[in-house]
């Protein structure tokens, strides 16, 4: 950390130390005497305000005199907070401990409050009902926790990276989905950090370079007396000069009338009296500081987010000015303008989607972090401002750098091992166990919301249950709760904006099934628009039978299910046979056509060298990116290969093995909606996937689900023709050494509670 972060020494008062010292010391014995009797303003910087006696006080200033006498204006005691904590931050030894009136909670304390009801734990109801035993009847009743840190839900690992980060001052590194919580838990660790070591940061103009302006730091607070100090005296030097000024307008304009006999000549000499004043006053105003960081009234350390932050606002810059000379100019320090690290100085600097940032700015990042420091300049090569750059600017923030998995792509190397190498890489989870504190804490999650949002009526009971059933069926895993809980929260808000429509006095679980419709994502309007389309050109094929035709499931973004047709045909070769997909497949679809084609190479009686297969995967518009479409391919090209029709009203999902064994996929609970919307009757699984199944109980009625584990299976289902389909199945059997288990029949779809 640079030197000049000490408060009671410089390295200017260093270089001048040997001819002034005794100087200095006498000064600064007489203002301390008058600060005793000085007005507030004038005390803050500790200056004698008599007109003979300015200049030595300004030099002395300027030689970094002022924030001593600023803390004996104040008190007669530096404050300790900027003595040392540069070496303290240093060696990740940063202590939490203030003041037990006023000290913040301690990183040792639990995060995660338990959730209370009027100040006490009410549970007594039955644990394993929805609410977790939470006796309450609307969320109003529900406390809110003060703190960020309080009011996360889950992620308990990254809470725990930020404890020990705010506590040892490590930089961290938050990855994952986004709306599961990495810019809650930056502010949170920004209210983990002391405010007492917060500083104010000033820049002064330089006379032996103006262009290189002086920056002093001084404890919070005592940058706005300063200020004000100097502006006291700039205003009492002004008016020193006005007086005098005016005294000597009135002698020449005298003279003139009375002596040399000329009004004009008196009026001429009078307005170059009056402008060469003026301009000396401009030298005079140019010597008050700019306040550059301002920490005063801050009751917790800074958080800064510079996401999408361009040069200037996150390194600083320096305002271009078009009158460069001529007395007219604004001095260099008053043109500077302090970035995003600067002002996050002690704090926190919270920057998502990293890759989003030019490798310069990461460059220049990368040394602020590592010398704690860093210097201000024009931002613009063509801008006068370029050509000034102030000493530098403490930059002892805390980094918190978020993002997706594709955000370590395009981030420096470098900068990523300063993250690595002096703190934390954490991995936010997009899922939690559904266990009964979660369901409170989800709970006052809605309760936060409609505290947060300060505008919805609170919710009931019933409402908040079906929000826990919403997080249930997010969360695409039996047992397990969403943490992506932004979209959650549009839910909560939307039910409270049709409750707050109505005149409600409270949001009801009907408002919740409504905002639930209307909350519908983009990709999930278009494929309900997709669906209803196919239905009236009768695209979709939802009964009788169809040779190489079979329809298949997918989804859409991340909650959105679709039904999309598959259709394969052979045909002969004129060369060598090849497997031939259109659909703008994608790596990972591609290679698993290829895994088909093995299965399809071993169990078909046929020479197929010589034939080519087509595969078409129906209006794939946007494409297709993973194998959950293989299952499908293959009963298409069995199919074709045998000239054994498929049923229609049968939809699958499901990733296949080289061996025929059907793996487990993501997204059945929307596929198996989009089947039940699309009028298909049944459809089949992956049974690994029956736990994750959790269908609004609008469709229960109107699909039947089969849950299979070999292609076997599929095909017994799937297949129409009793005497080909159980041939085909038979000899499936003994060339894969499968046999079915059990009995594939109809299978209830478990219930979403």
């Amino acid at each position: 950390m640079s030197d000049h972060n000490d408060t009671d020494d410089t390295p200017d008062a260093d270089r001048d130390e040997a001819a002034t010292s005794a100087d200095s010391e006498s000064e600064r014995a007489v203002q301390d005497e008058e600060a005793q009797s000085s007005p507030p303003a004038a005390s803050g910087g500790g200056e004698d305000t008599a007109g003979a006696d300015d200049e030595p006080t300004i030099e002395g200033l300027l030689d970094g005199d002022e924030p001593v006498e600023a803390d004996s204006a104040t008190g007669g005691e530096s404050d300790p907070a900027t003595n040392g904590d540069a070496d303290a931050t240093d060696d990740g030894e940063a202590a939490l401990t203030t003041d037990d009136d006023e000290s913040p909670p301690t990183a040792d304390d639990d995060l995660g409050s338990d959730v209370t009801v009027d100040g006490e734990e009410s549970f007594e109801g039955d644990e394993d009902d929805i609410l977790g035993g939470l006796n309450v009847k609307t969320t109003e009743e529900i406390e809110v926790p003060d703190r960020l840190v309080d009011q996360v839900i889950g992620q308990d690992h990254a809470r725990d990276i930020v404890k020990k980060a705010a506590k040892q001052r490590r930089h961290v590194m938050m990855i994952g989905s986004p709306g599961t919580g990495k810019s809650m838990l930056a502010k949170a660790m920004s209210q983990l950090l002391p405010k007492e070591d917060l500083q104010d940061v000033l820049v002064y103009h330089n006379p032996d370079d103006g262009n290189e302006p002086k920056v002093r730091t001084v404890p919070a607070g005592k940058g706005e007396q300063i200020v004000d100090a100097h502006k006291e005296e700039a205003r009492k030097r002004n008016q020193m000069r006005s007086f005098l000024m005016w005294i000597i307008i009135a002698i020449v304009i005298g003279y003139a009338l009375f002596f040399a006999g000329s009004l004009l000549l008196g009026i001429l000499a009078a307005g170059i009296i009056y402008l060469a004043f003026r301009y000396g006053a401009r030298g005079s105003d140019a010597m008050i500081p700019n306040l550059l960081v301002n920490a005063s009234g801050q009751q917790t350390a800074p958080f800064e987010d510079a996401t999408g932050a361009h040069a200037g606002a996150l390194l600083g810059d320096v305002r271009h000015d078009p009158f460069q000379s001529g007395g007219m100019e604004t001095p260099s320090h008053d043109r500077v303008e302090a970035g995003a690290i600067h002002k996050a100085n002690k704090g926190v600097l919270f920057i998502d989607e990293m890759n989003t940032l030019d490798i310069r700015s990461q460059q220049k990042l990368m040394t602020a972090i590592q010398e704690g420091e860093f210097s201000i300049t024009g931002q613009s090569e063509r801008s006068s401002g370029a050509m000034v750059q102030t000493e530098p600017v403490p930059t002892d923030f805390i980094m918190v750098a978020a993002g997706n998995l594709d955000a370590m792509e395009n981030m420096h190397p470098a900068l990523r091992s300063r993250i690595k190498g002096y703190g934390y890489e954490v991995y936010m989870d997009d899922t939690i166990e559904d266990e009964p504190e979660m369901r409170r804490k989800y709970a006052r999650f809605v309760a936060q919301e409609v505290e947060k949002d300060g505008r919805l009526p609170h919710f009931t009971e019933n409402a908040v249950e079906e929000v826990i059933l919403e997080a249930r069926r997010r969360a695409g895993r039996k047992g397990h709760l969403t943490l992506k809980l932004r979209d959650l929260g549009g839910l909560v808000r939307v039910a409270g904006d049709i409750a707050r429509a109505e005149d409600k006095e409270y949001t009801t679980r009907e408002d919740v099934l409504q905002a639930k419709r209307r909350s519908r994502s983009i990709e999930q309007q278009l494929a309900d628009n997709y669906i209803e389309r196919r239905k009236d050109y009768e695209l979709t094929v939802s009964e009788g039978s169809v040779i190489g035709r079979v329809n298949g499931l997918a989804v859409m973004g991340e909650d959105s299910g679709i039904v999309m047709p598959v259709m394969a045909e052979v045909t002969p070769s004129q060369g060598p046979g090849e497997v031939i997909a259109t659909g703008k497949l994608q790596e990972i679809a591609e290679e698993a056509v290829q895994n088909v084609s093995a299965i399809i190479k071993k169990f078909s009686d046929e020479d197929i060298s010589e034939k080519d297969i087509h595969i078409q995967f129906v209006q794939s518009y946007e494409g297709v990116e993973g194998d959950s479409a293989s299952v499908t391919v293959a009963t298409a090209v069995i199919s074709a290969l045998e000239d054994v029709p498929v049923e229609q009203d049968v939809a699958m999902t499901g990733s296949l093995s080289v061996r025929g064994d059907v793996l487990p996929v993501g997204g059945v609970t929307h596929k198996i909606e989009a089947a039940a919307k699309a009028g298909i009757d049944r459809v089949i699984i992956p049974a690994a996937n029956e736990q994750d199944v959790m269908i609004e109980d609008e469709y229960k009625e109107q699909i039947e689900i089969i849950p299979v584990q070999h292609l076997s299976e599929v095909l017994e289902v799937a297949l129409a023709g009793e005497p080909e389909k159980d041939s085909l199945v038979d000899r499936l059997k003994s060339i894969t050494g499968q046999a079915l288990e059990r009995q594939v029949g109809r299978s209830g779809s478990p219930s979403p509670n």
